[in-house]
């Protein structure tokens, strides 16, 4: 972790990225918070070691989490995290990137998280970014983030700088009820496997045996000499696919769901690629 300066507003920014969109927004974020004169520390909980450490939130003036949205939820392995952690009232803030689907009752339940766990919420955001998918067919907003995104991930970094300066303690309040429970949410993190009935593997294709699949795996699911991942402990992040050097891994073919989904939704591709990026405050 990076060094403290006690003169300097001080942000922790603890963020999860498979395959890379919400790395990118927290790239930019410490760099627009660097020049507002912060002292910014990002904690990369993507890798399972990570996440076996908690924080100490007493060091820090907020905190700044950002995770990715798996099944209109943040990721349970980032769910989990947080249930480590003691909030002992500290404000903070939650970024997520999510590839056009499925994303409003994210910001519910991590609130609702967040405020079992005494953190007070102040604002949130949330980014197009590529979906996940997309390795295995999709066409879901491709090129995101791009810099449209990126000047609303600046002008939410204005936002939490002046927020946390003003000592501002009016919590985030826009997020009606979802239409579905918790419980529900947890049946549809189930349908992502039926979608994809192919883990991520390599299908026989001979590799260098770097073994960076295994390394990168967040939950340990990745077997680098089968090639082949656990079915009981994937996630379908798909980081082992975006980072692959040789391009070996794949999931099945999805393209043939693509149109479904868009179905499913009463959209068009037009409609998904256009969508911008959003602060709640």
């Amino acid at each position: 972790m990076d060094s403290i300066d006690e003169n300097r507003l001080n942000i922790i920014m603890p963020f999860f990225s498979g395959t890379g969109n919400t790395e990118k927004i927290a790239n930019i974020m410490k760099q627009k918070l660097t020049e507002l004169n912060v002292n910014i520390e990002t904690y990369n909980i993507t890798s399972y070691d990570t996440r076996l450490e908690s924080i100490d939130v007493d060091k820090y003036d907020g905190v700044i989490f950002g995770f990715p949205i798996y099944s209109m939820r943040a990721p349970r392995v980032c769910r989990q995290w947080i249930e480590k952690l003691d909030g002992r009232g500290k404000k903070c803030f939650v970024f997520f990137t999510y590839g056009g689907f499925g994303k409003q009752p994210a910001h519910y339940y991590i609130k609702k998280l967040l405020n079992e766990h005494d953190f007070k919420l102040l604002g949130t955001a949330e980014f197009l970014g590529a979906h996940t998918f997309n390795y295995g067919g999709w066409q879901a907003v491709e090129s995101r983030p791009n810099q449209s995104d990126y000047t609303v991930a600046e002008d939410f970094c204005d936002i939490i700088y002046n927020k946390l300066m003003s000592n501002n303690e009016c919590e985030v309040n826009q997020f009606d009820k979802p239409m579905f429970s918790e419980e529900q949410l947890d049946g549809f993190e189930k349908y992502r496997f039926k979608a994809v009935s192919q883990l991520p593997s390599r299908e026989g294709e001979s590799c260098s045996m770097c073994g960076l699949c295994e390394e990168l795996c967040p939950t340990k699911a990745m077997d680098s000499v089968n090639g082949v991942a656990d079915k009981d402990k994937c996630i379908l992040c798909l980081r082992c696919i975006a980072n692959c050097p040789e391009q070996v891994l794949r999931i099945n073919d999805l393209s043939k769901t693509w149109n479904v989904k868009l179905q499913m939704h009463n959209t068009t591709k037009e409609e998904i690629d256009s969508l911008e990026s959003r602060i709640f405050v």
